[in-house]
């Protein structure tokens, strides 16, 4: 998911939530979400040790890397192109949960 379809995808959403309920919406949000920027950061620097997907909550994935040390920096390399948009995805999954308890 780019950027842009991302920022729609949560503008819709937070249009969703009920106006007495966007100020739990955003707190709760900015509390639990994954910052893509920052999770890129951390691929840069320890993704070959795992770093970026134990931050992701993706713990097996996150174990493999450290084993094999990023695929022997092959995998860490792919992995640059593709955790912030995994970082996208799981805050996009993130809102509509919070969206469906409020």
């Amino acid at each position: 998911m780019n950027h842009n379809a991302y920022n729609l995808e949560l503008l819709s959403t937070f249009a969703a939530v009920p106006e007495s309920k966007k100020a739990e919406f955003v707190t709760r949000f900015g509390a639990q979400s994954k910052n893509p920027t920052v999770i890129f950061g951390f691929s840069i620097w320890l993704g070959t040790l795992g770093v970026d997907r134990f931050l992701l909550g993706q713990t097996l994935l996150g174990a493999l890397k450290l084993v094999t040390l990023g695929g022997l920096g092959i995998w860490g390399f792919i992995d640059l192109f593709l955790v912030a948009g995994v970082a996208r995805d799981k805050n996009i999954d993130l809102a509509r949960q919070i969206l469906s308890t409020l």
